[in-house]
């Protein structure tokens, strides 16, 4: 009898302690944006910052996506799936949901600068 109390107190304390914790690191990853991470997980590696390793002229940058008439969601999600040039084309890997997330993560990011 005696051990079944130690372990209903030692079960007890367990769990009011956790309610202790600061869950907020796992609250923030859930929070996370779908936008941020798909790009995070597909372009990243090309367009890091908002920049473009492979042309350099073609950015993500505000005056960039402006200039060559990518500056709203409708452009930058025709390229997201279709691809031109260089780059490949996602609508075989993404959903239309992911495609319009991203191309509005990565308008806002260029509308704040990349920062």
């Amino acid at each position: 009898m005696r051990r079944f109390f130690s372990l209903t107190l030692t079960l007890a304390l367990v769990c009011v302690a956790g309610f202790g914790l600061d869950w907020s690191a796992l609250a923030l990853a859930d929070q996370a944006p779908l936008g941020a991470q798909i790009f995070e997980l597909h372009c990243a590696g090309c367009h890091i910052h908002g920049g473009n390793i492979v042309r350099r002229n073609k950015t993500l940058k505000l005056k960039a996506l402006q200039r060559n008439g990518m500056n709203n969601l409708t452009a930058i999600s025709e390229i997201v799936s279709n691809g031109k040039g260089n780059m490949s084309a996602y609508q075989d890997r993404l959903t239309e949901a992911e495609i319009q997330s991203v191309a509005a993560y990565m308008l806002e990011q260029a509308e704040q600068g990349w920062k």
